[in-house]
């Protein structure tokens, strides 16, 4: 999705996407990361280019409330060239119910690249399901983005 201003943090031009879905978020709302902060001042921060992730981890967190609020565009500007897809569609009736950081293995402002080990729960067709990824990061041009999910150890 384009923004009316210039994304002046992001790793990269922010694509042309489908709409942003309405969804129950907020700026006033807890963020759906699960840090104690409101949409506004967390991941909002990230999402409408006002800040950009710190560390590979914010970046991960920053990414899941994209998914929770429909961001294909910061999805897919906070995606590594050499991975990112063409284009994002969501899982329609997909609702994103809460994020679980398992581990991390560098990513700070010390690292150029990290790992994120996660646990993303929802919901699809009444049913709770939950998706383990262990995602690879790296910094480019002082921006963390995403690469992919590390095989299953």
């Amino acid at each position: 999705m384009s923004k009316k201003k210039p994304r002046k943090t992001s790793p990269t031009k922010r694509p042309e996407t489908e709409p942003r879905r309405s969804v129950a978020v907020t700026p006033a709302s807890p963020c759906p990361c699960g840090r104690d902060a409101t949409y506004r001042d967390c991941c909002g921060a990230c999402h409408q280019g006002r800040a950009a992730a710190p560390t590979a981890e914010r970046l991960m967190r920053s990414r899941y409330s994209a998914f929770v609020v429909g961001d294909a565009g910061y999805l897919l500007a906070t995606w590594h060239p050499s991975t990112r897809p063409a284009g994002l569609e969501f899982v329609s009736g997909q609702r994103w119910t809460g994020l679980e950081i398992l581990g991390t293995t560098g990513g700070t402002a010390f690292h150029t690249e990290g790992t994120v080990e996660f646990r993303a729960h929802y919901t699809l067709q009444g049913q709770a399901e939950s998706q383990y990824e262990n995602s690879r990061f790296v910094r480019e041009d002082g921006a963390w983005v995403y690469v992919d999910a590390l095989p299953p150890a």
